[in-house]
């Protein structure tokens, strides 16, 4: 079944904004990504903020493959109107499915803002409807599965670059 392509909306939970991700987050998200042991598990090292908004300005333009949408949060806490961290959503409408990433700036990991995220992400794209979500996550990083497991993910055998895909099939 094809699905129309969206565009991501704000969403609300009980502590935190998901705000559709804007250029202009770039500075204050170079300083929530800015350690680099968010990296350990994915490779990389933090963006200065002039290349973060040049990342940031590509994923707002957009996929350049018109098959794919991106989807892309900065998750905002509520309490303090800081910046934490961002969720995304890479659908492929043809193929009725989505996959899900997630980072939470370290000051603020342990608290399950991570889990609250992307649970309201997924329960987002679950409410499309699409079919099935997908995460990959590396075997040793702990947090990352407990967050996919609370999206109601399940890991599967199936690896790929090192990492286990989880899944969950739409309805």
């Amino acid at each position: 079944m094809r699905r129309p392509a969206v565009r991501p909306v704000g969403i609300a939970t009980r502590r935190l904004d998901l705000l559709p991700l804007a250029v202009g987050h770039a500075a204050e998200m170079a300083l929530v990504l800015a350690d680099p042991a968010l990296y350990a598990f994915t490779g990389g090292t933090p963006l200065p903020p002039d290349a973060l908004r040049a990342r940031y300005a590509r994923l707002v333009a957009g996929s350049p493959d018109p098959a794919v949408v991106w989807c892309n949060w900065v998750v905002r806490l509520r309490r303090d109107g800081r910046l934490i961290g961002t969720v995304q959503a890479t659908r492929t409408p043809a193929r009725d499915r989505a996959e899900l990433a997630w980072v939470v700036g370290t000051p603020w990991q342990g608290h399950g803002y991570g889990a609250e995220a992307a649970r309201a992400l997924a329960d987002w794209l679950t409410a499309l409807p699409v079919g099935r979500l997908v995460a990959h996550v590396h075997p040793d990083h702990h947090a990352s599965a407990a967050i996919a497991a609370a999206c109601g993910l399940t890991a599967t055998r199936h690896h790929r670059d090192g990492e286990v895909r989880w899944e969950r099939p739409g309805p």
